[in-house]
């Protein structure tokens, strides 16, 4: 089902991406598409009959992890199964734990998508986390990590928290 996207799809990436996330939530346009260079980073899609993408899991391999960046559907095809078979699809290949940030549980959308997460076999960890800043003039946010498997005990959180500090967000911040 799903396929390995390259720098070619970007435009479509970005016109789900863009409506899907909070200014603060993603990278300004080129700094998105400059990810393609990275040799961590992948992106997992879904392209439909006519060649245009129409889901996404845009990843991080960071050895013992797979961070999970960003995941959305077109708007279109929600409530389909797409997700849910794209996200089962992708912790499938993969032996080593999957990891997301999540917003907190302050809302109706946060709470719905939490329960997403947890019926996709993810836990959540309800560690005090806080995403710094993707970009100059973006700010901070506080969110929780889930991790798929199992909940992760706060020192395996730590590890964690550290190695996205580090490799994701480029910041020795705790």
């Amino acid at each position: 089902m799903s396929t390995l996207l390259n720098r070619s799809h970007f435009d479509q990436i970005w016109r789900i991406m863009e409506p899907s996330f909070p200014r603060d939530e993603r990278r300004p346009r080129e700094k998105q598409e400059a990810l393609f260079e990275e040799p961590a980073y992948r992106v997992y899609g879904v392209v439909d009959e006519c060649g245009a993408v129409i889901a996404f899991i845009a990843a991080w391999d960071l050895g013992e992890v797979l961070f999970i960046e960003h995941f959305a559907v077109d708007p279109a095809r929600r409530n389909g199964g797409i997700g849910s078979k794209l996200l089962s699809e992708v912790v499938g290949e993969t032996k080593k734990t999957v990891c997301l940030e999540v917003e907190l549980p302050e809302c109706e959308l946060a709470r719905r998508r939490i329960g997403f997460y947890e019926r996709n076999g993810f836990y959540y960890n309800d560690y005090p986390y806080v995403q710094p800043a993707l970009s100059a003039g973006q700010g901070t946010l506080p969110l929780r990590v889930m991790t798929s498997g199992s909940a992760v005990s706060y020192d395996r959180f730590a590890e964690i928290k550290s190695l996205l500090y580090k490799e994701i967000y480029h910041t020795l911040e705790n």
